[in-house]
């Protein structure tokens, strides 16, 4: 099972809140609501043309409702999640890019691109969970290769000792 790393504990929580909330919220959403999301996301990603609005928004809420989980279990790595969190973020950091009328063309969000744009600091937790699982992992390693090293050292003072010990009784 793996370990918590509380430095982690309120980046997943805030997020995965945030996102199981908005999974949670499109669920139930309307007509209305699916042909607005399926119609902003159709105009950047075209593969989604293909899938008819009600079946678009249940499975986008599907997915939040599976990565918001993921962020607030605490079994998941985080590292695992902090991946699924890159790719969320990426794609709709890519819908902010490419829809006209979000940025001013050097990226600076307009005030329809604002509730995008700032989910940025999605793709910045993301990295740093995928990063900070990294780190802990060599940390541990270095960790282990010290205590190993530590208990040669001491079986070798413990044999020198004995040896000193057997002249010092002849």
């Amino acid at each position: 099972m793996t370990s918590v790393d509380l430095a982690q504990v309120p980046q997943r929580l805030a997020t995965g809140a945030f996102i199981l909330n908005s999974g949670l919220q499109k669920w139930s959403g309307d007509e209305q609501t699916a042909a607005g999301v399926h119609g902003m996301a159709a105009g950047t990603y075209p593969f989604v043309k293909n899938v008819d609005p009600p079946t678009f928004l249940k499975g986008l809420a599907a997915g939040e409702i599976a990565l918001g989980s993921a962020l607030l279990t605490p079994f998941v790595p985080g590292r695992l999640a902090g991946v699924a969190l890159v790719g969320f973020a990426g794609s709709l950091l890519g819908l902010y890019v490419r829809t006209p009328g979000m940025h001013d063309g050097n990226l600076r969000p307009t005030q329809q691109g604002t509730p995008i744009a700032k989910d940025i600091w999605m793709l910045g937790i993301g990295a740093a969970l995928v990063l900070g699982g990294r780190n802990r992992r060599r940390d541990e390693k270095i960790a282990r290769k010290a205590e190993k090293k530590a208990l040669k050292v001491a079986r070798q003072e413990a044999k020198a000792e004995a040896k000193a010990g057997a002249k010092l009784a002849v």
